[in-house]
């Protein structure tokens, strides 16, 4: 039997029935992607200056061709987004791709995603791009650098409160859309992704609704990086360390983003109740033995730092 890399069931087949059928109702196979890692972090480099990809972490842009049951790089027209392993961190694809998972128990809306063995045997992630409708086709999305004016070169110079005025200003649905921002950064606390920066949120326009974007980018870099200073990329009350509940729900959701308390309350139960689903999935996920301790032990610690004193 095998694991799946894109659902994580058991099957008899590399990749699941369900797996395929989240990439293509057609698809009954998907072969190795066809470049290595090595190869792969090359071919990034080379297309750094022609792809519409940002960030620091290398990424190809990647098309599914169902019926030759494969994936393939594409200078345009990617509908999906491939990120190989890193060779300064520990097991990035398979970190994030479980993350992901993580955020969509919780409710919080993610694309298509998952893990895909390369012809040297290792794991890249791929998420599907969330701004394609079709080839010709795109929807309107901006990041928070974008909509505050900002450049990428000062991403982590905001806070948690502008952010707030900027969904307050730019959303359709205000109201929804904080409820939204505070089970985001509650899971991002949780999980340990200290690097939710500016161009890590962003505001999407479907049938001329403006709400926040689907996640990406999601990842407990705390596990990966070896000092940890800062838990959260954007202060909260001027801090980005040493969060409690009194920064977290008291001042950032009752105050600042002026959830009522049952709201609230109902957020928490949400966490509350899926936890132990959250080890569970852990457990089944590609990361070493090592790693899934580490990240279940952070979970516990920032649920314990959360609780009403």
């Amino acid at each position: 039997m095998h694991k799946c890399p894109i659902t994580y069931e058991l099957s008899e087949e590399r990749y699941s029935k369900k797996g395929l059928a989240l990439l293509s109702r057609s698809l009954k196979n998907l072969r190795d992607f066809p470049l290595s890692a090595e190869m792969q972090l090359e071919r990034a480099e080379e297309l750094t200056t022609k792809l519409s990809i940002q960030g620091v972490q290398p990424k190809l842009s990647i098309k599914l061709q169902p019926a030759k049951e494969i994936f393939e790089v594409v200078e345009r027209g990617g509908t999906y987004i491939l990120k190989p392993p890193h060779e300064d961190f520990e097991e990035l694809p398979q970190n994030e791709d479980l993350t992901m998972k993580l955020a969509a128990l919780v409710g919080l809306e993610v694309p298509v995603h998952g893990l895909i063995y390369n012809i040297d045997g290792t794991l890249s992630y791929f998420i599907k791009r969330f701004d394609r409708i079709s080839r010709r086709s795109k929807l309107a999305v901006e990041d928070f650098s974008q909509v505050m004016g900002f450049t990428r070169d000062v991403k982590y110079e905001s806070s948690m409160e502008k952010v707030i005025k900027a969904v307050e200003e730019f959303c359709t649905f205000p109201v929804i859309e904080k409820q939204k921002l505070f089970r985001l950064v509650l899971f991002n606390f949780l999980v340990g992704n200290e690097d939710m920066h500016l161009k890590n949120y962003s505001l999407i326009t479907r049938d001329g609704t403006v709400t926040l974007s689907p996640c990406y980018d999601l990842l407990n870099s705390s596990i990966v990086l070896r000092k940890i200073v800062d838990e959260i990329a954007l202060p909260i009350r001027g801090r980005k360390s040493n969060l409690n509940y009194s920064d977290i729900v008291e001042y950032f959701a009752l105050v600042r983003l002026s959830l009522t308390s049952k709201v609230v309350e109902d957020e928490l139960h949400i966490f509350q109740d899926v936890l132990p689903k959250w080890y569970a999935l852990v457990a089944k996920s590609f990361l070493s033995l090592q790693m899934q301790k580490k990240h279940q032990e952070l979970i516990s610690q920032r649920w314990q730092r959360i609780q009403k004193p």
